[in-house]
C-alpha cells in the first residue's frame, strides 16, 4: 500500500504530518470548508431570527438542529462533495453555497428559502470570518497548549537549576558568573511577555458586503439594522467586530498575530542556539535513546538534533510570518485578490511554528546539567573576580583599582593563588580583605539563584 506522505510536496504534510494532525484539521482545505459552512449557517440563522427581516421566517427547531448538524458532522464525504462542485464552478466559496442549497432542497422547511444562503454576501464576508475562526481555534487548541508546555518545562528547569553556577560569556569571553537557572528564567520572563501580546490580539471580522457599506442589504431591506445584525453574528462566533473595512477585512490582525509569533520564535531560537552551544561545551548532556544514531560514520556522536530542528523550523516560520505580515494588510483600492492565495499559507506558518516548539520541548526533555563540566570552567576562570575586587577597591578609595586589575587579569591566565596573593597585598580593612579572600568564581553569582526561583511569581 502506498504511503501518500512519502509523496507530499511539503514536509508538513509528509515527514512531519503525524506531529501536526490537530493543526491540519483546522487549516486544511477541508478545515477551511467546514469553517465557511459554519459562517454561512450562522448568517442564515441570524437572518431567520431577525424580526425586521420579514422575507425569511423563524426556523423550525428541527431545521435549526439540522443546520447545526451540518457543522458538527461535517466530514470527508462533505468536503469531497464540495470539491466536486468547485470543479465546475471554479470558485470555492460559490461551491459552498451550492452545496448548502442542495442540503436545503432536502428539507421542506428550508427549500423555499435557499436563496437566502449567502444573502447579500461577498465571498470575503465568508472567508474573513472563516479564517478568523481558524486562527482563533489554532491559538486556543494548538499554540497555547504548546506554549504552556514549554513554559512549565523552562520554569521547572529554572527553579531546579537556580543554584547551579555557570561561567557567563559576554562577547564570547569569560564574564561574571551566573547560574543555569537564572539564564533560563530570563527566557521564561521574555516569553511570558510575548504570550500576553499574542493573547491580546483581537481576531477581527466583518460581514458588510461588497465594499463594506451594506449597499445591497439596505436596498433589499432598509428596515434592518444591518451593522447591528452583522456584529451580533461576529460576536456570537467569538470574534471581534470590525465596522470599518473595504471589501476585505484589512488583515491587520494577521500581521499582529504574525509579529507576536515571530517574537516568540526569535526568543526560542536564541535559546535553541545557546543550548546547542552549552551541549557542545558539555554544560548539558543529552539522554541516550536506544537505537538512535548520531552519525553515519562516527558512532560516538549524540547530536543536539532537536535544537537544530527547532532552529531550522523557526527560520522557516518567521520567513512565512514576515511575508504574511508585510503583504496581507496591503490591498489595491477596495480589494485585489493577491491576499487570497497568500492566506492559504497561514497553516504553513503555524505548522512550522508548532513543529519548532515541539522540537524545542523534546530537546529540553532530553538534557540535564553536568555540574562537573560547569565546575571545570569556573575553576579555570579566576580572572572573572577582577570585577568584584576592583569594585571593593573603589569603595575603599584605593588608587587606580580598574587599572591594577586590568594589568593583573587582561589576557592573562590566572588562578586562585594569583588572585589571593594580589588581594593579600591590598591596603584593605581586614573584614573587606577576608570577604574577597573567601570569594570564588563558583560563589560569585550575585542574586542569580534568588532571581531564578522568583520566576514562579512572574506569571
Amino acid at each position: 500500500m502506498t504511503d501518500p506522505s512519502l509523496y507530499a510536496l511539503s514536509p508538513l504534510d509528509g515527514r512531519y504530518a503525524g506531529k501536526l494532525t490537530e493543526l491540519a484539521a483546522i487549516f486544511s482545505e477541508a478545515g477551511l470548508m467546514r469553517s465557511r459552512v459554519r459562517v454561512e449557517i450562522a448568517w442564515f440563522k441570524a437572518l431567520a431570527s431577525c424580526a425586521e427581516f420579514t422575507a425569511l421566517p423563524p426556523l423550525h427547531p428541527d431545521d435549526e438542529r439540522f443546520l447545526d448538524g451540518l457543522i458538527e458532522q461535517f466530514g470527508n464525504e462533505d468536503a469531497q462533495a464540495i470539491k466536486a462542485i468547485e470543479n465546475t464552478t471554479n470558485h470555492d466559496v460559490k461551491a459552498i453555497e451550492y452545496w448548502l442549497k442542495e442540503k436545503w432542497m432536502a428539507r421542506p422547511g428550508l427549500a423555499p428559502y435557499q436563496e437566502f444562503v449567502h444573502f447579500a454576501c461577498t465571498s470575503e464576508d465568508i472567508n474573513n470570518v472563516a479564517y478568523g475562526l481558524m486562527l482563533s481555534e489554532a491559538r486556543e487548541r494548538v499554540l497555547n497548549p504548546l506554549l504552556t508546555e514549554l513554559d512549565q518545562q523552562l520554569e521547572r528547569m529554572a527553579v531546579s537549576l537556580a543554584g547551579q553556577p555557570m561561567l557567563a560569556r559576554t562577547h564570547g569571553q569569560t564574564a561574571s558568573p551566573t547560574t543555569l537557572g537564572k539564564e533560563l528564567a530570563n527566557v521564561v520572563f521574555r516569553i511570558r511577555r510575548q504570550r500576553r501580546a499574542l493573547a491580546q490580539v483581537d481576531i477581527t471580522a466583518k460581514l458588510n458586503g461588497a465594499v463594506g457599506n451594506f449597499n445591497a442589504h439596505l436596498v433589499a431591506a432598509p428596515g434592518v439594522d444591518w451593522p447591528a445584525l452583522a456584529r451580533q453574528v461576529i460576536e456570537q462566533l467569538g470574534l471581534v467586530w470590525n465596522p470599518y473595512t473595504t471589501q476585505i477585512e484589512p488583515h491587520d490582525l494577521i500581521a499582529e498575530m504574525g509579529h507576536a509569533c515571530m517574537r516568540l520564535n526569535t526568543i526560542y531560537l536564541d535559546l535553541s542556539r545557546d543550548l546547542w552551544g552549552y551541549i557542545s561545551w558539555g554544560y548539558f548532556v543529552q539522554e541516550l535513546v536506544e537505537g538512535e544514531v548520531g552519525s553515519s560514520t562516527m558512532p560516538h556522536k549524540v547530536n543536539p538534533i532537536d535544537f537544530e530542528n527547532a532552529e531550522g523550523n523557526f527560520g522557516l516560520a518567521n520567513a512565512l510570518w514576515g511575508h504574511l505580515a508585510d503583504k496581507l494588510p496591503i490591498s489595491r483600492f477596495q480589494r485585489d485578490l493577491s491576499d487570497s492565495t497568500v492566506q492559504r499559507s497561514l497553516g504553513s506558518a503555524l505548522g512550522y511554528t508548532a513543529l519548532a516548539w515541539q522540537s524545542l520541548a523534546k530537546g529540553l526533555n532530553r538534557i540535564k546539567a553536568n555540574p562537573v563540566r560547569l565546575e571545570e570552567d569556573l575553576e579555570a576562570a579566576w580572572e572573572v573576580l577582577g570585577e568584584a575586587i576592583q569594585t571593593v577597591m573603589r569603595i575603599h578609595q584605593l588608587p587606580n583599582p580598574y587599572e591594577q586589575l586590568k594589568a593583573l587579569t587582561r589576557g592573562q591566565h590566572i588562578d586562585s593563588f594569583t588572585v589571593r596573593a594580589f588581594i593579600d597585598g591590598l591596603a584593605l580593612p581586614e573584614d573587606a580583605k577576608a570577604q574577597l579572600m573567601a570569594l570564588t568564581p563558583q560563589a560569585y553569582v550575585g542574586n542569580a539563584e534568588a532571581m531564578a526561583k522568583a520566576i514562579v511569581k512572574h506569571v
